[in-house]
């Protein structure tokens, strides 16, 4: 199973998600595997030095010879490995715009590697470009994270509009998986009434869980830790479970 996590929206907590989703499922004893897409580097960061990566999914997207198994680094976590990012995957895009095969270099270099492991989580940039698409074209499902604020919606009909074309030619079995609400300031009237007006708009595809504000889940990055060990009695920890709970049961 492959999930990415995905808004062209910056700051709504997609690597926090795909940290602490992927460290949940390791945590089960689930072999699991964490793309980092993003140019920013930021689940790299959170795992490992950069200072060590020899290679990184820039090399495997760009260069034939390099095979996805040569980019693939243990994490300390047992059972979660990374594919890495640096800040050369931004130029990425360039590469592949024009190429006829470039939506799918993302999925024909997963093809020797999925058997490996039992969930794969793909973290991308706050964009729609061509690594977002490489990333959904790759997947089986998307997951969206939602920050719990006055623009929350702003911008979601494009990429639902992109999950749609995505289903229609590339990759038909894509699905979305949900929605989580996450920043979430729960002592605030319009926090409520945000939570209501995303419940209205997905429906049953909103998950229960909320993610809220947790300074814990901002800090343990730094530490290269996920919440589950840096912070493990704290709301961020119980609540990234209970979510983890709900996806293991939709999937």
């Amino acid at each position: 199973m492959i999930i990415t996590v995905a808004n062209q929206k910056g700051g709504v907590g997609k690597t926090t998600t795909a940290i602490n989703l992927s460290a949940a499922v390791a945590n089960k004893g689930f072999k699991t595997l964490l793309i980092d897409l993003d140019p920013q580097a930021n689940s790299t960061m959170s795992y490992v030095d950069t200072r060590t990566i020899a290679r990184s999914m820039y090399d495997v997207l760009v260069t034939e010879e390099i095979a996805f198994k040569d980019v693939i680094v243990p994490t300390p976590l047992p059972n979660l490995s990374l594919a890495p990012s640096r800040i050369s995957l931004a130029k990425l895009e360039s590469k592949l715009i024009g190429d006829l095969d470039g939506p799918f270099r993302l999925k024909d270099k997963l093809a020797d590697t999925t058997t490996e492991f039992d969930y794969i989580f793909i973290d991308t940039p706050p964009t729609l470009g061509m690594i977002t698409v490489n990333a959904l074209v790759a997947s089986t499902h998307v997951l969206v994270p939602i920050q719990s604020s006055y623009f929350a919606l702003e911008g979601t009909d494009d990429l639902l509009e992109t999950i749609e074309k995505i289903k229609a030619r590339p990759n038909p079995n894509l699905q979305l998986l949900g929605v989580v609400i996450t920043m979430h300031d729960k002592r605030t009237t319009l926090a409520k009434d945000i939570h209501d007006q995303i419940g209205h708009v997905f429906g049953d595809r909103l998950f229960n869980t909320v993610i809220t504000k947790s300074i814990r889940l901002e800090e343990s990055p730094a530490y290269k830790e996920s919440i589950f060990t840096f912070a493990p009695k704290s709301s961020g920890a119980f609540e990234y479970y209970s979510l983890t709970e709900e996806i293991l049961s939709r999937v």
